[in-house]
């Protein structure tokens, strides 16, 4: 007999229909990948689901028990509509099905099963409009999902696993939850019935050492566990192989970076970085000097660095990259450093030049590249680049342009990595002649299993310290909910700070109003990383604030009379946002109104004021990094957060969390709690294959490290895995070039 293997497509095992479902639901085409799809939980035939708290609009898979049966007659066509409410024990929840009276012989009252669907709403009253459902009585079940699931094998196996945990897989609108079991069932039935013959990718040593279940027999208990204590074991087993992979993917990648040769760029004697360093009118902090010499004997290397530079909002990490710039620049070598907004990009310009000096900026002609440039411009900005002549490039995404070409690229600085996707990074990376130094810069601490799970490949650097001299932020929640006349005394502060001499950012979630809405539909900031789902409120709407709206208020408001009030926004030209931001800087502006394209980089001494609007829509790194752009000089900072959000719900904490420490690590490790784990991962950039099915970041700290020092050894004795065949298709199959590129790149 002729047994399937993980690379037997699934179409041979299940029936081209049934396959083509899976290939458009999950983008499965193997046996290896829907063996793969684990259960998300499992359920017991006595178990009822707590119905109260299911997300509108989102599919759903619940246990319940029928509770009443009806039919009606339709009020304007022929036929009827039969209602099923069924039951938790507490709340209920409406079946919906149009015509099919003949159901009502299978779902009586007392019926239990799985039912699964859309979550709708009709008058008040949650639905699911024709629902699949499979019945745990024996004999009875959905008659129509049996037809067409009759290429996938038998039905539910009930009576076999009578006692048995049932598994509840993530499922879709078109393959309901026991669709897959079946067709993981026809799966086992193809497979050898000695399952230890399913290779297992682990390395045996390894196995013994961490006492895991072996490969075929985890999938077993983790598809059909016979009891509780079977689907746990296996899941761990399963857990650990998928951080094992990823960190053997992560390691691979950095050893064929270390491989690659670079252009070493030194340090010289009476070059432009030692009179930059002269001429400071500070001192660096400890840490900017540790991270500077790390960066500095790299780049005197024959090996391309890549370095991630992460530290708090105002630590000084530009200033680090600075100087790296211009050790590159000492070589005769050019520096690129890549902003992910134009507004950002301007300001890394202007500041360069004025640090440099008219001296320095003469000797090193300092370029700045956007798409917005004239054509005149950008022509002369191109020959500056091609020629060599300048040696420090600024730009946006308009730098991975083919027309821009460089004379000796030796150093790329990315700023906020997290804005960039793969892709546009390395295109600039392959523009240079031979491999160059990279440095990542990004405010956004990142705590270790992240940094060990995402960056892997990459080697870190941290900056806590802050430059001394800095007056500090005080925040404040502004909870409108239990004191909605705060936001009246919220304006009476930014008044106040103005009559000092001082300056406010104001701080929207949308630019405009929708056309022809009344629904309080914004246009959003494109990009945007706003969090637009209130699953906490889901019966309150709260209209989201805007820039176009917030101006016209706030140059109205008696507090206010006098002040300069402008806008600033992603939909406004690079001229209009240029000239804004300039007049911020130069105090000719007295309360700025923007969306977030101030939330990095900006620096604006005067600045004392940061008030953000509907401050629950937004993430704990971002109101963090908001908070960050007040309180850089003498000048002391306030943040005021402006929530509707209710005491008690994971809205309000996030912006407690962020009112409540300066401390952006201590942040970090909140926001890694409280984020999806594909939000932490980024995964939409990497596509289904790289995204983690068992492995959780917040929770497997202690495995993921274990797994790591485990693929350092195994790599340690067999670099490119050569003499160990099994391991190296697994790693291939589970993380495709795509999937590994993103890994290494991120």
């Amino acid at each position: 007999m002729t047994y399937s293997t993980l690379d037997t497509s699934l179409s041979k095992v299940l029936g081209g229909r049934t396959a083509t479902a899976f290939e458009k639901a999950f983008g499965y085409t193997s046996v290896g990948d829907l063996l793969g799809h684990y259960p998300r939980r499992y359920a017991s035939k006595g178990e009822l689901t707590n119905l109260a708290h299911l997300p509108r609009g989102e599919t759903v898979t619940i246990v319940a028990e029928v509770r009443d049966v009806r039919e009606r007659p339709m009020r304007n066509k022929r036929g009827g509509i039969l209602e099923v409410k069924i039951t938790d024990g507490t709340g209920i929840l409406t079946l919906t099905f149009f015509n099919q009276s003949w159901r009502s012989q299978e779902l009586r009252v007392g019926a239990r099963g799985i039912f699964s669907g859309k979550v709708g709403e009709y008058r008040g009253v949650s639905q699911l409009a024709h629902p699949l459902y499979e019945l745990f009585d024996e004999g009875v079940g959905n008659e129509t999902a049996a037809k067409e699931s009759s290429d996938e094998g038998s039905s539910l196996r009930i009576e076999r696993f009578k006692d048995a945990p049932i598994p509840i897989y993530p499922a879709t609108g078109t393959i309901a939850s026991w669709q897959i079991e079946r067709s993981i069932e026809v799966i086992f039935d193809s497979l050898p019935q000695d399952l230890s013959l399913i290779p297992d990718p682990v390395p045996e040593s390894v196995r013994r050492a961490e006492k895991l279940v072996g490969y075929g027999q985890a999938l077993k208990q983790i598809h059909r566990p016979e009891n509780d204590g079977e689907w746990q074991p296996a899941a761990h087993a399963l857990r650990f192989q998928e951080a094992f992979l990823l960190q053997l993917a992560l390691l691979e990648r950095r050893a064929l970076l270390a491989e690659q040769p670079a252009e070493p760029r030194p340090i010289r004697v009476g070059g432009v970085l030692e009179g930059f360093d002269r001429d400071l009118s500070f001192t660096l902090t400890s840490d900017q000097r540790v991270v500077g010499e790390r960066i500095s004997a790299e780049l005197a290397g024959t090996r391309p660095m890549n370095r991630l530079v992460q530290g708090e909002v105002g630590s000084g990490k530009t200033l680090v990259a600075l100087r790296a710039m211009l050790q590159v620049a000492d070589s005769g070598g050019q520096a690129a450093l890549l902003a992910p907004t134009e507004v950002l990009a301007a300001q890394h310009f202007r500041s360069i030049v004025h640090t440099l000096g008219p001296d320095l900026a003469a000797k090193l002609i300092p370029v700045l590249v956007t798409g917005q440039l004239s054509a005149a411009e950008r022509k002369r900005a191109m020959l500056q680049v091609a020629s060599g002549n300048s040696r420090l490039i600024v730009g946006t995404h308009a730098l991975m342009a083919e027309s821009v070409q460089f004379f000796d690229l030796g150093l790329v600085v990315v700023d906020e990595q997290h804005r960039f996707g793969v892709e546009q990074r390395e295109a600039l990376r392959a523009k240079a002649r031979t491999s160059p130094h990279t440095v990542v810069l990004t405010a956004t601490p990142i705590p270790r299993t992240v940094a060990m799970t995402v960056f892997g490949d990459l080697d870190i650097s941290t900056i806590r310290e802050l430059p001394a001299g800095r007056a500090g932020i005080t925040s404040h929640v502004v909870p409108l909910v239990e004191h909605p006349g705060w936001i009246n005394r919220t304006w009476q502060r930014v008044a106040e700070e103005l009559k000092q001499g001082r300056q406010a950012f104001v701080v929207c979630p949308a630019i405009a109003p929708a056309k022809g809405s009344s629904s309080g539909s914004e246009t959003l900031e494109p990009d945007s990383e706003i969090l637009l789902d209130d699953d906490e409120q889901p019966e309150k709407k709260t209209r989201l604030a805007t820039v176009e709206e917030t101006l016209v208020m706030l140059r109205q408001h008696p507090q206010l009379s006098g002040a300069r009030v402008e806008g600033l926004h992603g939909a406004m030209s690079s001229e209009e946002k240029d000239a804004v931001m300039q007049a911020f800087a130069e105090g000719e502006i007295g309360v700025l109104v923007a969306t977030t394209v101030i939330e990095v980089g900006v620096n604006v001494p005067n600045a004392s004021t940061m008030v953000v609007l509907n401050a629950d829509r937004f993430g704990v790194s971002q109101l963090h990094q908001l908070r960050g752009r007040v309180g850089r000089g003498q000048v002391p900072g306030l943040a005021l957060f402006v929530t509707e959000a209710m005491e008690g719900t994971l809205a309000r904490e996030r912006v407690e969390a962020v009112a409540s420490t300066l401390d952006g690590f201590k942040l970090a490790q909140v926001d890694l709690e409280l984020r999806k784990e594909g939000d932490v991962l980024g995964t939409n950039q990497a596509g289904g294959k790289s995204s983690l099915r068992l492995l959780r970041v917040v929770r497997d700290g202690a495995l993921i490290e274990r797994a790591r020092e485990l693929a350092e050894t195994v790599l340690a004795e067999d670099q490119g895995l050569h003499k160990n065949q099994l391991l190296r298709r697994a790693l291939d199959r589970r993380l495709d070039e795509t999937a590994r590129e993103f890994l290494g790149k991120s």
